[in-house]
């Protein structure tokens, strides 16, 4: 797949902050750009992060400076500082005024938990690392939980932490980078790790 960014499509915002989770999002990032959609990061401002595992990044964009109408997607990974600070609440904010404004919000690991806490899983179907882990928020969205590797409702995505395969696949379904047969054979690529699958993407020129 060209991994040349297309001017039709806007970019997508990575949320990175202290303490996020390298391996969640990358399987969604590195296909979001294959398939042309520019990713940029965004921090609270634009001083270096530090990941879980020991990454240095230095955000592209200040969250103060992202708008809604300029993105495709906002992305927000887990972190530690989801349960032991209120630090990241503006960008559980941040995704309320995205989803307010019809575009899609990815949330995976403990950024569920900041959503929950918004409020934004008490009237969508969602799912997490698990069930009372979102319970312990006080949250009103218990009877939408649901036991699945990812789920999608009304423009987002939600999963757990071990599952940043079936992440990708409904960001990608969401956006349209793969649908049908080809997003099947994407999951079955790099979940199963089946060869048939490979196949499959290289026909279509999107392995």
């Amino acid at each position: 797949m060209n991994s040349s960014s297309r001017p039709d499509r806007k970019p997508v915002h990575l949320a990175v902050y202290d303490t996020f989770a390298d391996w969640e999002t990358g399987h969604a990032t590195a296909y979001l750009a294959r398939a042309g959609f520019p990713v940029r990061t965004v921090g609270a401002s634009t001083d270096p992060v530090s990941s879980i595992g020991g990454l240095s990044v230095r955000p592209d964009l200040a969250l103060s400076g992202v708008r809604p109408e300029d993105s495709s997607l906002l992305i927000l990974p887990g972190a530690d500082l989801w349960d032991t600070s209120d630090d990241l609440a503006p960008f559980a904010r941040a995704a309320r005024a995205f989803l307010d404004a019809g575009v899609p919000v990815a949330a995976i690991c403990g950024a569920t938990a900041g959503l929950a806490r918004e409020g934004l899983l008490d009237d969508r179907d969602h799912t997490g690392a698990v069930s009372f882990y979102l319970a312990a928020t006080g949250y009103a969205g218990g009877g939408r939980y649901v036991e699945a590797d990812a789920v999608t409702d009304r423009g987002l995505v939600t999963a757990g932490p071990t599952e940043p395969v079936a992440f990708a696949r409904e960001v990608f379904r969401l956006l349209g980078v793969y649908e049908g047969e080809l997003l099947d054979a994407w999951y079955r690529l790099f979940h199963d790790s089946d060869p048939q699958a490979y196949a499959v993407l290289e026909e279509a020129g999107a392995a």
